[in-house]
Protein backbone atom coordinates (compact mmCIF):
# COMPACT_ATOMS: atom_id res chain seq x y z
CA UNK A 1 0.00 0.00 0.00
CA UNK A 2 2.18 2.87 -1.05
CA UNK A 3 -0.53 4.92 -2.51
CA UNK A 4 -0.82 8.41 -1.32
CA UNK A 5 -4.39 8.49 -2.43
CA UNK A 6 -7.53 6.16 -2.45
CA UNK A 7 -6.91 4.32 -5.99
CA UNK A 8 -10.90 5.55 -7.07
CA UNK A 9 -10.75 8.99 -9.15
CA UNK A 10 -10.81 11.94 -7.68
CA UNK A 11 -10.81 10.47 -4.36
CA UNK A 12 -8.35 12.41 -1.52
CA UNK A 13 -9.12 9.86 1.01
CA UNK A 14 -5.85 8.31 2.20
CA UNK A 15 -5.25 4.20 1.68
CA UNK A 16 -7.00 1.99 4.46
CA UNK A 17 -6.88 -1.37 2.64
CA UNK A 18 -5.97 -3.28 -0.24
CA UNK A 19 -7.67 -3.55 -3.81
CA UNK A 20 -5.55 -5.91 -6.08
CA UNK A 21 -2.13 -4.28 -6.28
CA UNK A 22 -3.86 -0.55 -5.15
CA UNK A 23 -5.15 0.51 -2.34
CA UNK A 24 -8.66 2.33 -1.50
CA UNK A 25 -10.10 4.99 1.33
CA UNK A 26 -11.90 2.96 4.68
CA UNK A 27 -15.36 4.30 2.64
CA UNK A 28 -14.49 2.64 -0.97
CA UNK A 29 -13.53 -0.37 0.80
CA UNK A 30 -16.51 -0.88 2.67
CA UNK A 31 -18.29 -0.08 -0.39
CA UNK A 32 -15.88 -3.19 -2.44
CA UNK A 33 -17.11 -5.18 0.56
CA UNK A 34 -20.59 -4.85 0.31
CA UNK A 35 -20.28 -4.77 -3.97
CA UNK A 36 -18.55 -8.34 -3.51
CA UNK A 37 -21.32 -10.28 -1.35
CA UNK A 38 -23.93 -9.06 -3.20
CA UNK A 39 -21.85 -10.59 -6.48
CA UNK A 40 -22.53 -13.86 -4.76
CA UNK A 41 -20.77 -15.98 -1.51
CA UNK A 42 -18.86 -17.85 -3.92
CA UNK A 43 -17.05 -14.77 -5.11
CA UNK A 44 -16.70 -13.32 -1.92
CA UNK A 45 -14.83 -16.15 -0.64
CA UNK A 46 -12.96 -16.76 -3.94
CA UNK A 47 -11.42 -13.52 -3.88
CA UNK A 48 -9.06 -14.63 -1.30
CA UNK A 49 -7.72 -17.21 -3.62
CA UNK A 50 -7.15 -15.25 -7.31
CA UNK A 51 -4.08 -13.98 -8.48
CA UNK A 52 -3.23 -9.74 -8.23
CA UNK A 53 -4.30 -9.99 -11.80
CA UNK A 54 -7.27 -11.00 -11.53
CA UNK A 55 -8.33 -9.22 -8.27
CA UNK A 56 -7.17 -6.09 -10.59
CA UNK A 57 -9.74 -6.92 -13.28
CA UNK A 58 -12.31 -7.55 -9.89
CA UNK A 59 -11.35 -4.27 -8.69
CA UNK A 60 -12.17 -2.76 -12.34
CA UNK A 61 -15.52 -4.19 -12.35
CA UNK A 62 -16.44 -2.95 -9.09
CA UNK A 63 -15.05 0.90 -10.17
CA UNK A 64 -17.16 0.89 -13.16
CA UNK A 65 -19.80 -0.13 -11.47
CA UNK A 66 -19.48 3.33 -9.06
CA UNK A 67 -21.62 6.36 -9.85
CA UNK A 68 -19.75 9.33 -9.36
CA UNK A 69 -21.87 10.18 -6.18
CA UNK A 70 -20.32 7.17 -4.40
CA UNK A 71 -16.99 9.42 -4.68
CA UNK A 72 -16.61 11.29 -1.69
CA UNK A 73 -15.11 14.34 -2.43
CA UNK A 74 -13.19 15.31 0.55
CA UNK A 75 -11.00 12.79 3.01
CA UNK A 76 -13.01 11.58 5.26
CA UNK A 77 -12.21 11.50 9.12
CA UNK A 78 -10.65 7.73 10.00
Amino acid sequence: MLDANCCVPDCLASPYAPAGTRSVCKDHFLNFLTWRRRRGIQMFHAYAGMTMERRDAIVGEWMKSMRLDEVPATPSKI
